[in-house]
Formats: structure tokens, C-alpha cells, sequence
């Protein structure tokens, strides 16, 4: 198995490998290019989340300044709206459904370092450049969610449909449909019933 093949089966890889630090490094290019983008460059941004984003649905919008690992391992459902300064380290993939909004200060992260450090510290190859062992798990995100300011969702978790996970959550463990959670570690408060049901302006659905 290729170093990348390897990562996105969940096994232990070296990170270091030239394949996939040139795909971290154009992401990285990419993210930076459209951080420099003014919001009313329309064109020129969905120009750079073709290359970034490519497995995107549509009516995508990135507050940004936006940070990603690779990108390509990254699928967004339609009417995504992500707030200033998202992260999505995407080493394993990244699935989030339609209608899922983040506010600021998100942070997706699949990348996850073995507990013992004798598997963790870094190591020498016989070239004399350093690495260090790392493996990734996926995340999840159902449609119709939203998840509020500050909010880190670590590798492994699955944050199922119609949620809403309150600002400063730290995710570690799966969270239910329709659930309020929050919390460090995040824990499900209550569902979300017709009772929380507010009444609608009249507009143009």
C-alpha cells in the first residue's frame, strides 16, 4: 500500500511521503490564495474551490480565512456556510451533508497521534530527515446542522442529522440525530422536538 493508500484506510503512515506533502503543500497554496480574496471576487474564489474543494455540491460559501490539509479528501453537501477561520484537517475523509452551517472558529480534525510515545516521537530515515508515525479516523456530519462558534470535532465522530452542538464543544463521540449537545467533552442535552418550533417571518421560501 502507498503511504496515501494507507491514510485513508485508518492504518499508521508517515506523513512525510513526497506525495502527500505535495498534496498538503497545494492545499495549503490554495487556502492561502483564497484567504487573500475579497468577498465580492466571486468568480475568482469559485475558481480556487474548484482546485481546493473539488467534491463540493452547490451554493458553497467560505467565510475564510479557511485552513485545509488536502481538500480533495473533503466532500460538502449544498447550502454549506462555514463562519471565519475554519480548519478541516482531512486526512481521512471529511463527509458533511446539506444545510450544515459552522460558525467561527471550527475545527474538523481527523489526524489522531498513537498514545505511547515510543509510537509517537519522531524518527530518523536512513536519508537523515526526520518523521513521525500518525494514522487518521473520519468524520461524519449530517445534513441540517449546525454547530456553533469554537466547536472542534475530532477523528472518529459522527454528529448525526438536525443537530445543533453548542459554541466551545469539544466532540469525541458520536452524537445522536436531533440532539442538543454540548459541553467539553460534548454530551447530548435534549432532542430537539416541534416544542423549540418558532414561528416564521413571511418570506419567499
Amino acid at each position: 500500500m502507498t503511504e496515501k493508500e494507507k491514510m485513508l484506510a485508518g492504518k499508521l503512515y508517515d506523513p512525510s511521503d513526497p506525495e502527500l506533502s505535495a498534496l498538503r503543500a497545494e492545499a495549503h497554496r490554495l487556502s492561502q490564495l483564497y484567504n487573500l480574496t475579497l468577498e465580492q471576487e466571486a468568480d475568482k474564489r469559485q475558481e480556487l474551490l474548484d482546485k481546493l474543494l473539488p467534491n463540493r455540491a452547490e451554493s458553497v460559501w467560505l467565510q475564510g480565512p479557511v485552513y485545509f490539509d488536502y481538500g480533495c479528501f473533503t466532500t460538502l453537501g449544498r447550502n454549506f456556510y462555514a463562519n471565519f477561520n475554519l480548519t478541516i484537517l482531512d486526512s481521512a475523509p471529511v463527509a458533511i451533508g446539506d444545510n450544515v452551517m459552522l460558525g467561527p472558529n471550527c475545527s474538523i480534525l481527523t489526524p489522531v497521534h498513537p498514545l505511547r510515545f515510543e509510537e509517537r516521537n519522531m524518527r530518523r530515515k536512513p536519508d537523515g530527515s526526520f518523521f513521525n508515525y500518525e494514522y487518521a479516523k473520519p468524520v461524519a456530519i449530517g445534513a441540517n446542522c449546525w454547530l456553533a462558534a469554537n466547536v472542534t470535532v475530532t477523528g472518529g465522530v459522527t454528529i448525526g442529522e438536525g443537530c445543533v452542538i453548542g459554541a466551545g464543544s469539544v466532540v469525541t463521540r458520536d452524537i445522536p440525530p436531533h440532539s442538543l449537545a454540548a459541553g467539553v467533552p460534548c454530551r447530548v442535552i435534549r432532542q430537539i422536538t416541534e416544542a423549540d418550533a418558532m414561528p416564521l417571518p413571511d418570506k419567499a421560501e
